[in-house]
Order: structure tokens, then sequence, then C-alpha cells
């Protein structure tokens, strides 16, 4: 029976266990280039035990990007910033994975923690502003909420078969930076999630009105893609299977869609949820992986691996998952923000038998040789040494 630190193999690739970093935008690039900051704080989270490690979404194009802080490959010249990071990551036992996307309507943003943009409305900036741009998207409809309110370019269909190439001549660039698995990203209101919801995609042509023409986008991107990526390498895509809302994405379509998409060459479906409206009507943000139960009819169904996020960064819950047989691949975004050793403290947590095996093996030499009081080795306290006990051993002393 696999649990969370059970090795996964996916066509040639094996992940040491089933912990992935999962991609968090971070707002730290120059011309879409990644650099030291990314070196480092990639390369930690392999250190600490992550057997796959994504960097934040990748733009196709630059108006690709969330903002102009935001990393892409689709130069040349920023091969060299994504190739130091797959080396930092391999260096350190992971694989070095890559998201492939397009923001669509959310695009031309501010980054967040920066509150506001120049009109007082928050997130987006408008198209005359010197880090903004007109965002394109399968439909002229503004996202409408969180300061999406300037207007939105209904792509061309000769435009959608360019960012098609752009999506293949990124993947090419991915793989000469030395990455071994792709990810495309449907989900969480961009290009893909759009073109799958009736909430953002109303066109009439061959791109939408039903459900086979929602999902032509993303086939014809997995097979632009699948041309040029390496049939030894897994190539999965991230879908927003449920927009929570009666008008928008409904799961039971994202069903038929990961069918296709199977068909297709996709290899494993991380599933997430749609956001293509605030509007949702379920609040399900606060439930324990609220995600998997959908994400374990996908694997039962389709039969084909799957992987998931929301909520599941306690140790005990993403290892039931896998042992249930639920999902494959627990992936962790926060989490991984907040620890970057979270799988060796999910593995003391757990009770591994050499829960220091997941760290360099210098590393690992000072842990196990640690002479001394266990609690102040620096390690997230393991279960059976949890902080009152430290408190009343403190007490007694005095």
């Amino acid at each position: 029976m696999p649990n969370l630190f059970t090795p996964f193999k996916l066509k040639d690739i094996t992940l040491r266990n089933r912990a992935v970093m999962s991609p968090m935008t971070m707002y730290r690039s120059v011309d879409g280039k990644m650099d030291d900051f990314h070196v480092s704080y990639l390369g930690a989270r392999a250190a600490g035990g992550f057997a796959l490690v994504f960097p934040e979404q990748i733009a196709i194009t630059p108006d690709g990007r969330t903002t102009v802080q935001c990393a892409g490959l689709y130069d040349d010249d920023q091969i060299e910033g994504h190739a130091r990071v797959c080396s930092i990551i391999e260096t350190f036992g992971a694989v070095a994975a890559i998201q492939l996307g397009h923001t669509g309507r959310k695009g031309s943003e501010i980054a967040p923690h920066k509150a506001v943009n120049d009109e007082g409305s928050f997130k987006q900036l408008s198209p005359d502003h010197p880090d903004g741009w007109t965002c394109r998207a399968p439909s002229a409809i503004p996202f409408g909420t969180g300061g999406h309110i300037y207007p939105v370019k209904e792509l061309s269909v000769e435009e959608i078969k360019d960012i098609h190439k752009a999506y293949a001549a990124t993947a090419k660039r991915a793989l000469d930076a030395g990455y071994k698995w792709l990810e495309m990203h449907y989900a969480h209101g961009y290009l893909g999630a759009s073109f799958f919801s009736p909430l953002a995609n109303q066109r009439t042509d061959a791109y939408g009105g039903s459900l086979e023409n929602r999902m032509r986008f993303h086939l014809e991107a997995l097979d632009a893609v699948r041309e040029v990526w390496p049939e030894k390498y897994p190539l999965t895509m991230r879908l927003g299977a449920d927009d929570l809302n009666p008008a928008g994405t409904q799961f039971e379509d994202s069903i038929v869609a990961i069918r296709a998409m199977k068909e297709h060459g996709l290899d494993l479906a991380d599933l997430s949820l749609g956001f293509n409206t605030d509007d949702m009507k379920e609040n399900l943000f606060n439930d324990v992986g609220f995600m998997v139960s959908r994400a374990a009819r996908v694997k039962k169904e389709v039969d084909i691996p799957v992987g998931t996020s929301w909520n599941l960064g306690i140790p005990a819950n993403a290892d039931k998952v896998i042992r249930d047989g639920l999902i494959d691949l627990v992936f962790l975004g926060r989490p991984a923000l907040a620890n970057p050793i979270w799988p060796l403290w999910a593995a003391r947590e757990l009770g591994h038998s050499d829960p220091f095996s997941l760290v360099p093996e210098d590393w690992a030499w000072w842990f196990r040789n640690f002479r001394g009081h266990a609690p102040s080795m620096g390690l997230p306290p393991a279960a059976d040494h949890v902080a009152d006990k430290v408190v009343k051993t403190m007490v007694a002393a005095e």
C-alpha cells in the first residue's frame, strides 16, 4: 500500500515521495527572468525533501504574465535562469517541473502585496499604465471584480493558433533548460480556465458553445506541446474542474474533458477550481482536502493518475489520502512557503523509520548525530516532543 513517502513513477520519471511543491507566484522577476532568488528559494525546497518542485506559473507570452514582475520562458534569454533553477533542484534529489500558462483576462495586475493601483481599485492596471496592457480572452468579457474592469480583447482564431505555437515554443525552451515534467495551467480563471467556462467563453465559433468546442483550446494546446515534449517525460495539467456556480464550469463536464485529454497524451490530472467568478455558491475553503473527492472520482472514472492541493498541509491528512488510494500526489503551496522542510517535518510526525534520509547526506549526518535536547534541534517538533511537555520540564527544573 503506498503512503506519502512511497516513490511514484510516471513515464521514465520516478519521484522519491508523493510531496509536490505547487507553483506559487513570487513577483520577483525582471524581464521575465529567474535569478538568484529563485535558485535559493526553490533549491531550499528540494533540499527539504520535496520530490517534485515547481517554480511559479511560467508565462508563454509577455501578456501571459500576471504582472511585469512574473516569470516567463517566451524568450531564449530567459533559459539561463531556468537552467540554474533546474540544476539546483536536481542537485538536491528532486525533479524540476514547469507549469506553462497564460493569465488571459486576469493579467495586467499589480503585485497583490502592493495593495492598490493608481485608480484605488485592487489588482488590475489600466492598459495605458506603463506596467499594464490590454488583456486577451475567449470573449470580450472582463472578469469584473477585484478591479478587473478594463476592456478585454476577444482572441481571433489566428491568435488562438499563435498561442498554441507559443505553448510549443516554450515547451522546447523548458526542455533545453532541463525540466523533466511539464504541466499545462488550465485553472484559476486564467486563459485555459476561461475557455472552458460558459461564464467567460461566449463565443459562437468552433471554440465556444458546446462542451466539445469549449475544450478544443485545451486539446489543441496539448497536441502542440505533445509534438515537442518527449514521451519519456510526464505531460500533465491543472484543470479548473468546477466554478462552484450553476452557470459556470461543472464538474461532470470536467470528467468528460479529462477523458478526452488523456486520449491526447495527458499523463496525470491535477485538480483545482475554475475561479472564473467570485460568485461561488459554496464556501469550501476551510474544509480539509475539499478537492480530494473530485480528484478521486477522476482517478476512478478516467483511470488516470491524479493530484490535488487545498488544505492538505497536515501530514496525517496528506498521508491518509495517499494510503486510501484517493490521489497519487499531494500538491502543497502555502505549506511549502511556510516550511521549506515540510517533508522532513511530516516524516517525523508520521513516524518514518529514517526521516533524515529526506535531506542531503551531509545535513542528515548532523541531525542523526545530534547530542543534546532533541526539541532544541531547531526543527519543527515531532509528535513526541510537543510544546506543553517542554514547558512542564522547564517549570519542574525551576
